[in-house]
């Protein structure tokens, strides 16, 4: 049974206070994780950049190669969010504990294939015409954040069991001092203070590293909480589970990969706007900001839908599910609605926060239009693939994701970009081509939800696995 609501009493409101409250509580904490994450990245770049442009352009350049990667590599344990939600929902909170330490056992795989890739990511840059210099820089970069890869997949796999147990402030809070933690190894190791040596771009992988492990350990000190205790994950060592392990996998490779092909689209985007020149590639990698800020918030809307539709299937209360589905459903639209009217009333003003280039400036108010109205279907299948994660189907979302955005907006934004098939759009053809595709994502997502929802028998087959 739902604690906001008697069984077979379901208000028929598109948003339904109790779970906005709800929805609220867990959602407001991995907005603020989020846009710590972010902010992080923008350190990153704003720190390496006053050190030397060529820095600032490798740094960049290794993290179009670690952050997809990485988050594909650790999407195969984001399912353990809606797992853990499921389990406390049916009461079984001691089964949590085995299922984490399997994901551990994934974690630390999945550190072995990534560092691998970092390692030798001089091949990746050779598949690019990139500047040389530029290229040393990002593999140093990566060689030395290698070394803070299996700390951070331990992390983020506490941290999706965390999360699952409706636990979403610890985490804001962690990801809080990481930001203050690696702006300051960020300091000593890019401009080299305290006796380090002035690094550059190389300095700032190292600082990544530390703040990785620094993470682990603050989460760690968790387990001490008498609410990861109950989960039973520290009573016993335990080695590779088969079964278990390939349920984690069946549900988060899907996510793994949706994440990936999401990320890795707008890499390849960025690399084909930036043969039209440098100041629509600057206006692009604006645009690309404020949308990622705008994304935020929908992006935790639906992680927060995820852990209250796991935990209400856990229940057996599948009409409640069906009410926090449309509710989150509903918000996100809301949201967006109102984001993309924010975005129409100050396009001319945002980009000026950015640069005082007039040329680029203007550029980025045009194709803030495009990302305005992009903001309504973007926004809104965010937080529809969140809910539809915590229903534990993760495989069509993933296909739906892959065709509409390699398949229909990557193909269309390089034809009207480039003009294949008539007049050169420029940037603009390409942002137009990816709403174009994010549209027909959105829709089938949307009926894929629609459809999940109200099919008890595959809730219950999903709730199986």
């Amino acid at each position: 049974m739902s604690p906001f609501r008697e069984p077979g009493i379901h208000v028929r409101r598109l948003i339904d206070p109790a779970e906005l409250r709800e929805l609220a509580r867990l959602g407001l904490p991995m907005v603020a994780t989020q846009f710590c994450i972010m902010a992080m990245g923008f350190l990153d770049t704003a720190m390496a950049g006053n050190y030397a442009s060529v820095d600032l352009a490798g740094v960049a350049l290794g993290g179009n190669v670690l952050w997809p990667l990485f988050m594909l590599m650790s999407g195969l344990n984001m399912a353990l969010t809606p797992m853990s939600a499921q389990l406390r929902g049916e009461g079984k909170v001691t089964a949590i504990g085995p299922l984490t330490r399997q994901g551990l056992w994934v974690a630390l795989l999945a550190s072995g294939v990534t560092v691998l890739v970092l390692l030798n990511a001089s091949m990746v840059f050779a598949l690019f015409d990139v500047d040389a210099e530029a290229a040393r820089i990002g593999e140093r970069y990566l060689e030395a954040a290698a070394w803070g890869i299996p700390g951070v997949m331990l992390y983020v796999t506490l941290r999706y069991t965390c999360e699952g147990l409706g636990r979403t402030l610890p985490p804001m809070v962690i990801a809080a001092s990481a930001l203050v933690i690696n702006g300051i190894l960020n300091y000593i190791f890019i401009y080299g203070k305290l006796g380090m040596p002035a690094m550059g771009g190389e300095g700032c992988g190292w600082a990544t590293a530390l703040t990785m492990w620094i993470e682990l350990g603050l989460i760690l000190l968790l387990l001490r909480c008498h609410w990861f205790r109950e989960t039973g994950i520290l009573d016993r060592f335990d080695g590779l589970d088969a079964a278990r392990i390939a349920s984690l996998v069946r549900v988060g490779l899907p996510i793994g990969l949706t994440v990936f092909l999401e990320m890795a689209v707008f890499s390849v985007l960025g690399f084909l706007v930036g043969s039209l020149g440098v100041a629509a590639l600057a206006a692009h990698s604006i645009a690309g900001n404020i949308n990622w800020g705008t994304y935020v918030i929908p992006l935790s809307i639906g992680s927060a839908a995820s852990i209250r539709v796991g935990y209400c299937i856990g229940r057996r209360v599948l009409d409640d599910a069906r009410v926090v589905a449309r509710t989150a459903t509903v918000l996100a639209f809301v949201y967006a609605l109102g984001a993309s009217a924010l975005l129409l009333a100050i396009r001319g003003w945002i980009p000026t926060v950015y640069t005082g280039d007039g040329e680029v400036v203007r550029i980025t108010a045009t194709l803030l239009v495009i990302v305005a109205v992009y903001q309504v279907v973007d926004c809104t299948q965010a937080t529809m693939v969140g809910v539809l994660r915590g229903y534990k189907d993760t495989r069509m979302p993933m296909v739906y994701s892959f065709a509409g955005l390699w398949l229909i907006a990557l193909p269309l934004a390089a034809a009207l970009g480039f003009g294949w098939f008539g007049r050169a759009w420029d940037v603009f053809g390409f942002w137009f081509g990816m709403a174009i595709g994010l549209t027909v994502v959105c829709m089938f997502i949307g009926r894929r939800l629609w459809q999940t929802s109200r099919n008890d028998a595959r809730v219950l087959e999903f709730a199986a696995i």
